[in-house]
């Protein structure tokens, strides 16, 4: 048995990596909605940081959602 030592540390870093990327990105919407809350608890417009947030949990979404595809296909 041989096994691809590189092949083996390319998955590892493109699984680091994207990660990384994900956390990242959904702590990002998590920021988003906290600005959103402190900007209307002050009374101001919260519609940019709404809409940044959702946008980053879409994009964690389709993440997952393509990661179950290449699993199942």
């Amino acid at each position: 048995m041989k096994i691809d030592w590189a092949a083996l540390g390319s998955v590892f870093g493109v699984s680091l990596v994207a990660t990384v990327a994900l956390v990242g990105l959904f702590s990002l919407g998590i920021v988003g909605l906290t600005k959103q809350e402190e900007a209307a608890a002050n009374g101001g417009s919260a519609t940019l940081a709404r809409t940044g947030a959702y946008a980053c949990f879409a994009l964690c979404a389709a993440a997952v959602a393509y990661g179950i595809f290449l699993i199942v296909v």
